[in-house]
Order: structure tokens, then sequence, then C-alpha cells
């Protein structure tokens, strides 16, 4: 992805919001918003915004994961599945 290609002056955003709007459907690729020559936002899709979002929190997941294996917090499978279980069953009561 090339932001250098979809810099825009903020003048520029208020000029053609409508226009931008609908090319970010079309287009995926974020939009860099300046503000007296400095990067000073990002306009991007709302599904793109979520996916991005959805990435991030499985990264997170996984880091946290990495984390508790250093630890050594870790249990058996077939204890943790069961857990899972006695939750879904006390939650459904």
């Amino acid at each position: 992805m090339k932001l250098s290609e979809q810099v825009k002056p903020i003048s520029y955003l208020k000029a053609h919001a409508p226009e931008i709007i609908r090319t970010l459907k079309d287009n995926p690729q974020p939009v860099v918003i300046t503000l007296h020559g400095e990067a000073k936002a990002i306009l991007q899709d709302v599904g793109q915004y979520e996916e991005t979002q959805e990435t991030l929190a499985l990264l997170k997941v996984l880091a946290l994961t990495n984390r508790q294996v250093e630890e050594g917090k870790l249990r058996p499978v077939a204890e943790s599945f069961a857990r899972i279980r006695k939750r879904l069953a006390d939650s459904q009561s």
C-alpha cells in the first residue's frame, strides 16, 4: 500500500468530501489528510477499519497467549474444554 499516492490536504477534503467517501468504498486504501503539510488524520472505509480492529484484537490475543505459555500458565486440553463446557452449561441454566 502506497500512502504517498493517497495524501490530500484538508482543503481538498473540505471541497471533495462526498467524492472521497465514494472512492473509499471502491478503493480500500486509506487517505492521509494533511494540515499545513503535516499528516494529521487517516480517512478509511468503515469495513476496512472494522477488519483492522479485528486483526488487532486477534494479535493481542496471540500476544497474551504467547506470554502465558512463556510463563508456564498452561492447562491440559481436556481440562480446558471441561471448564468451557461447564461455563456454557451454567450460562444456559
